[in-house]
């Protein structure tokens, strides 16, 4: 059975779980009942940061646009432009034997895609969740549901795992973010034109 994350909660995935290595991040959400004449698409993606909270590369930055990270470890599986139907909208697998030891955090964030000129933000988007699957037992270990308390925000910092010492552990973090994409990768410390 999966365990249930509030946001700000931690949890370990691999003290109690030494051989656990290949995970399944889901992404999902649905939309509000909205009339502004355009598709909502919105973009899960992963950031691979080092001790200082930053990509050292712009390999580090895994989307639609680059799928795998050059490790193999972090594998986005494909932008889903439309979000429907049930379950995940998104997936990206990782293999924590492969992360590369300068990595840190790996952070999972969804943005709205070309959320300022389509006027739209995460107060018109529900049941957004994010999902932690042993993809060699197909089992759930564990969910995070983010709430419906965003209202101008167009990315979010839905969760990340971190090492600790030699485990990997989850963080529930679901932060609101203005500006989109754009704003999230120069957090991240890419350079953005």
């Amino acid at each position: 059975m999966a365990i249930n994350l509030q946001k700000g909660q931690k949890i370990d995935l691999t003290k109690g779980n030494p051989s656990l290595s290949k995970l399944v991040i889901g992404l999902g959400w649905d939309t509000n009942k909205y009339d502004g004449g355009m598709d909502f698409d919105l973009d899960a993606a992963a950031f691979l940061l080092d001790a200082s909270g930053k990509v050292t590369s712009d390999n580090d930055f895994v989307f639609y646009h680059n799928l795998k990270h050059t490790s193999e470890s972090v594998t986005h599986l494909g932008d889903n432009r439309t979000g429907a139907g049930e379950g995940d909208d998104e997936q990206i697998k990782v293999d924590l034997s492969k992360v590369p030891q300068n990595i840190q955090r790996i952070a999972f964030t969804v943005t709205i895609y070309e959320a300022e000129s389509r006027r739209q933000n995460f107060g018109q988007v529900s049941n957004a969740f994010i999902r932690v699957v042993d993809e060699e037992k197909n089992v759930e270990l564990l969910r995070f549901d983010l709430g419906e308390e965003f209202s101008v925000e167009t990315a979010i910092v839905v969760a990340e795992l971190y090492r600790y010492g030699s485990e990997w552990k989850f963080n529930a973090i679901g932060s609101g973010f203005n500006g989109g994409l754009k704003a999230l990768a120069i957090n991240y410390g890419l350079d953005v034109v």
